[in-house]
């Protein structure tokens, strides 16, 4: 069986929208919802964003090596503790990059300079889609590993811990990131900014 997996995904977001998982991003607790004013605006929001979202994803599934302190696979070679440790025990591990596209964020900046209230409720959802985005990524890539009699570990994100955003570089030089309507600038943040890259480790 091969052992490299590459998959572009374009997805709508199918269901209701998780309106109090984007009132967390506001800083509501679960054990406190927000007052019915917020959350109908958090409703109004999200389906305002719902309608212009272009959800898409690139993924591989490398052999991996990890020694304890430096992992590697294809050409790249990362010293990290941290990144060790979620990937131990695993021998493959999958690299993916997603976004939401480009026009939550113009969304955004449209309502930065007319309502900041409402522009700071349209982050928090665009948050909450691309998690939910990233959650639907992940779960194709646990069917990848489950084809190759394999499970998956939490997902771990370049600038966490002690992995640094420069290796986002590595990400994008081995997935197709253009295709899906994303670029790295200068500062290593993504454009779109409502987009994420994560390792997911696959162990026996």
């Amino acid at each position: 069986m091969a052992n490299l997996v590459q998959g572009e995904i374009k997805l709508v977001v199918p269901g209701e929208a998780d309106f109090l998982e984007a009132a967390r991003y506001l800083g509501y607790a679960k054990v406190q919802p927000p007052e019915e004013e917020v959350l109908s605006l958090i409703k109004e929001c999200s389906n305002q964003m719902l309608e212009v979202l272009t959800p898409r994803a690139v993924y591989e599934i490398f052999e991996l090596k990890n020694d304890g302190t430096e992992i590697s696979f294809a050409d790249v070679k990362i010293k990290s503790k941290n990144l060790c440790v979620n990937l131990k025990d695993c021998s493959k591990v999958a690299i993916f990059a997603s976004t939401i596209g480009p026009k939550p964020d113009a969304l955004i900046r449209k309502y930065q300079m007319m309502d900041t209230v409402k522009a700071a409720v349209f982050q928090a959802v665009g948050a909450m889609y691309i998690e939910k985005f990233v959650e639907y990524v992940n779960g194709l890539i646990k069917e990848e590993a489950k084809k190759l009699g394999k499970d998956t570990k939490p997902r771990y994100s370049p600038g966490y811990g002690d992995v640094g955003l420069e290796v986002q570089k590595d990400f994008f030089r081995l997935l197709p990131c253009t295709k899906i309507g994303l670029t790295l600038m200068d500062t290593l943040i993504m454009s779109p900014e409502k987009s994420v890259t994560a390792f997911v480790g696959i162990k026996d």
